[in-house]
């Protein structure tokens, strides 16, 4: 058994995410392990870019509320202790709804090889920002 050493928190880089955003790297895995699990805080609006992951990613809403849109136009809204799964390749965002902060667990698995974990895309715009929110199913 170890005890994995605490990161300092660190903001997250203006080139994938819109507003303010801070992480705390809670697991970065080390061979053989490709676990990685950031907690994550958004001002509010502050949103991620356009991205996908190789295997998936999972985001467990820890606080306030949270936005996940897909390409279809679809925004869910989730709540602290609810967990969202997106798929190997789907291209998303989530973010804070513009009155309040939010923070999640965001966990995915590296790849093993040269392929990226997350390929990022452009800024979500203000326009797909505002769409329609949904409740999950």
């Amino acid at each position: 058994m170890e005890f994995i050493a605490k990161q300092p928190t660190s903001k997250a880089p203006d080139e994938w995410f819109t507003g303010d955003v801070w992480w705390d790297v809670i697991v970065a895995g080390h061979e053989p392990s490709r676990m990685r699990v950031n907690l994550v805080r958004f001002s509010p609006g502050a949103r991620t870019n356009w991205h996908s992951h190789a295997v998936g990613q999972t985001l467990h809403v820890v606080s306030g509320v949270a936005l996940i849109g897909t390409r279809d136009g679809t925004i869910f809204q989730a709540h602290p202790g609810e967990t969202i799964s997106c798929p190997p390749g789907e291209e998303h965002w989530h973010g804070a709804t513009p009155d309040r902060f939010m923070e999640h667990l965001a966990m995915w698995e590296g790849t093993g090889d040269e392929t990226p974990e997350t390929t990022w895309a452009e800024p979500v715009t203000d326009q797909q920002y505002n769409g329609p929110r949904t409740l999950h199913p």
